[in-house]
């Protein structure tokens, strides 16, 4: 045998030897080009794609992982420099040495770090042409097989990644969610926590959402005041969850507020978006929005950029503003893509803006779009030309053929609900058997929120459908006793407040049927020890917006705001008091909990919302009770100056209604409390009572005209205006009095009992103080047998009025 020379059995000694001391040096000999620094700094210096890509041509063969997850980063880079307009994906995804960048990492991804390997699959996913890339699915499962090594920076970007493909339901979304769980006592870094609350939302439970709330709180101090994005994110994870927490909503305004240069067009456009989704109220940023954005339309000449400065600025603008607003979207028109028209169209709803010929010009886009709208969006469209009064057969006719169309091919519950309620906002709204067999179908699945839309939408058709009356009610009828079946069964299952809540919270209380409204109330009722200062404004809003008095839940609902009101936070006080105000409700304990409720906000009395403090007066108003402090702060000219600035930004409806609740309210202390002194502010308002009729009669109960008495009807007499004065009517004869007749509907009371509610009982009590003598008829009275026929109604009011009795 050959014998092998002595040096080479040398070198093979040696270099095992190697080996054994140092292994990783081995590897790194064996596997890796001697040295990668210098080609990272040659790629480092290319400046545009084609350099890096003439540099991947002539590399190929000798690039590491960290070079190919260098190339990535640059190319990347390069496309962010750029303006939307210069942003060439396309061209970037298309080029050969794409390609080839995008095979080497297909073979080099399991060796390379975490960092590498998350931030090539977020680039990959920007540049990816193709829904399933195999390079995104590989990438994304070494990933997984990684997670729980990650550290909170990198898991919040791969959880991007995952939100970026839209996986927010997938399982890999819910184990990212139990690892922040599970180290959420020891994160400290809000800005990566913030971009996993938001991408972890829709999967976690309502005790873990509140868990994040409090440690976000915790830690919000912590960042810095310029932290622009993470208020921004922290106030998405707050939309995304239905929760409008006061305290966290404040410390994200007071970063807008002071970064106001920071904000561009985009930034106030999702800010105030998200402001109105969770109905939180500044004035102070509304007003800063208002100036920024009005600066900007004269440099706003292209339609994407214009349409978006429309939609943002104008529902807040002033007159001026929304005159040029219109006028220049009037020379756009014809420009405008489908998506632009259906925002300019849901804007002119938000603005109540009815100009026909604008509404001319968008429609005619719509109708050219209509075949591309997706169902929801066709539901946008009809609910606005409802609000707007837009009619035109062949219009509303495609949006029909396109609603029901839709109908036939879907299965999702809540896709079904809301294309019944839009075809139910249409002229003629009736179901044909393949509509309604539709519904039926999806019922099993549905929740309380779905029933009830399907509910209201049936009632609809039962109320317009005339022509098809014979055939068609009968199965709807059929259909409303499913619903009233599944909805009922659903109630009665539900063993958590919190689980019934995350359905009843997008449920309008006012719209809910009459027998689920009596099974949600007997429900909560079972629930009732569940309600505490977490739930206890949700649950209180609920019962304002269902017109039904359960004195268990209100007795709850006061006993937790007087034992906990230290948790609950001030600007909230007046959702709490609303049910009782619009129910007409004194709990045992009232002046205990009103007192407790007002004494928690003296000391935000100066920065409360304008708009909520008029509520807030005219509710406690309703109550009769009259806190002197705050219907002074209401009653000065600079907290007047400043509720006039924020009319001019509201809508002309909810600005109507806040004039009339502040004339309501002047008029209220007026009349009931003269000793504070506070002037008439509004005359003649407070002059004048609206009665369905009113007399005057002498003595012996004999009408007098009412020419010789100085009262016109539907007037009331002069008033003093000596504050201290007793207010009473006009001069009348000894022995004569002032009859007022009021006609109550249905809506004068509470759905389930005959108690009248706070503002008809108000009406009664102030009329009795102008001198008249209140007689209120009731509908219910009113229409009963009893009263069945007109002899029988004449008899009646008779007795009433003059006290006759019929022999």
């Amino acid at each position: 045998m050959k014998k092998t020379p002595v040096f080479l059995d040398s070198l093979v000694t040696d270099m095992l030897r190697l080996r054994a001391i140092c292994p990783f040096s081995w590897r790194v000999f064996q596997f890796r080009p001697i040295s990668c620094e210098p080609l990272i700094i040659q790629m480092n210096k290319c400046t545009d794609e084609e350099q890096i890509f003439d540099f991947i041509e002539r590399n190929k063969a000798i690039l590491s992982e960290k070079q190919v997850g260098c190339a990535f980063d640059m190319l990347w880079k390069l496309q962010k420099q750029k303006t939307s307009l210069l942003k060439n994906v396309e061209d970037v995804r298309d080029h050969p040495q794409f390609l080839t960048l995008h095979n080497l990492a297909t073979n080099k991804f399991k060796l390379m770090n975490d960092d590498t390997l998350v931030n090539v699959l977020h680039i990959t996913q920007q540049f990816a042409g193709e829904s399933h890339d195999p390079l995104v699915e590989a990438l994304v499962t070494e990933a997984w097989r990684r997670l729980e090594r990650f550290d909170i920076k990198l898991l919040s970007e791969f959880s991007s990644c995952l939100a970026d493909q839209r996986l927010y339901f997938s399982p890999l979304m819910g184990k990212i969610a139990d690892i922040v769980h599970r180290n959420l006592e020891t994160t400290q870094d809000l800005s990566s926590l913030s971009v996993l609350m938001v991408n972890i939302s829709s999967l976690i439970s309502r005790h873990f959402q509140q868990q994040l709330v409090n440690k976000t709180e915790l830690l919000f101090d912590t960042i810095d005041s310029s932290e622009v994005n993470v208020a921004t994110r922290i106030t998405r994870f707050l939309r995304n969850i239905k929760y409008c927490y006061q305290p966290l909503l404040e410390k994200c305004n007071n970063v807008f507020l002071s970064n106001v240069d920071q904000l561009d067009l985009d930034s106030i456009s999702k800010i105030l978006r998200l402001y109105k989704f969770l109905q939180f109220n500044s004035f102070e940023f509304i007003m800063m929005a208002k100036k920024k954005l009005t600066e900007m339309i004269p440099l706003c000449n292209h339609p994407a950029s214009f349409v978006k400065l429309f939609v943002t600025l104008g529902p807040i603008a002033g007159p001026e503003e929304k005159k040029q607003l219109k006028s220049t979207l009037l020379l756009m028109s014809e420009d405008l893509t489908g998506e632009q028209a259906l925002a300019v169209l849901r804007a002119m709803e938000d603005m109540e803006s009815r100009n026909s010929h604008l509404i001319k010009r968008v429609t005619s886009v719509l109708h050219k779009h209509l075949d591309s709208y997706k169902p929801l969006e066709l539901l946008k469209i009809t609910q606005a030309l409802t609000f707007l009064h837009f009619q035109r057969k062949e219009f509303s006719a495609k949006l029909r053929e396109l609603l029901l169309s839709y109908l036939k091919i879907s299965f999702i519950p809540t896709e079904v609900s809301f294309l019944v309620y839009a075809i139910s906002l249409l002229p003629s709204p009736h179901l044909d058997e393949v509509g309604i067999s539709r519904i039926e179908a999806v019922l099993p699945q549905c929740d309380l929120n779905n029933l009830s839309s399907f509910a209201t939408s049936v009632l609809r058709w039962i109320q317009c459908d005339h022509i098809y009356l014979d055939s068609i009610t009968g199965k709807q009828l059929k259909l409303l006793q499913k619903l009233d079946h599944y909805g009922r069964q659903r109630l009665q299952h539900s063993n958590s407040l919190d689980l019934l809540w995350e359905e009843l919270k997008s449920v309008r209380g006012s719209t809910f049927p009459e027998s689920l409204l009596e099974e949600t109330i007997a429900t909560l009722q079972r629930f009732v020890d569940e309600i505490n200062y977490i739930n206890v404004v949700e649950i209180a809003s609920f019962i304002s917006n269902t017109d039904y008095l359960s004195t268990l839940l209100l007795d709850r609902i006061a006993s937790v705001a007087v034992q906990q009101i230290e948790k609950i936070h001030p600007f909230t006080i007046l959702a709490i008091i609303l049910p009782f105000s619009t129910l007409n409700y004194d709990p045992p304990q009232r002046d205990e909990f009103f007192g407790t409720c007002v004494q928690h906000l003296n000391s935000y009395l100066g920065i409360l919302d304008p708009l909520m403090l008029v509520y807030l007066g005219f509710s406690l108003a309703t109550l009769q009770y009259f806190p002197e402090d705050l219907l002074k702060s209401i009653f000065n000219i600079e907290f007047l100056s400043r509720l006039d600035s924020q009319l001019e930004i509201l809508s002309s409806s909810l600005s109507a209604r806040v004039q009339f609740h502040l004339m309501e309210l002047n008029r209220s202390i007026c009349l009931e409390c003269p000793e504070f002194q506070i002037p008439w502010f509004h005359d003649r308002f407070c002059q004048q009572y609206n009665k369905d009729f009113e007399c005057i009669l002498d003595k012996r109960k004999k009408p007098l005209p009412y020419g010789s008495h100085n009262t016109a009807l539907g007037q009331l007499p002069e008033m003093p205006w000596e504050p201290n004065t007793e207010i009473v009517g006009s001069r009348l004869p000894p022995g004569a009095e002032r009859i007022a007749l009021e006609f109550l509907d249905s809506k004068s009371f509470c759905r389930n009992i005959p108690h009248m509610k706070g503002k008809f009982a108000m009406k009664k009590r102030h009329l009795e103080i102008l001198g008249y003598r209140v007689i209120q008829i009731s509908q219910f009275e009113w229409n009963s047998m009893a009263l069945s026929t007109k002899d029988a109604r004449m008899d009646y009011l008779r007795e009433r009025i003059f006290g006759e009795v019929k022999s």
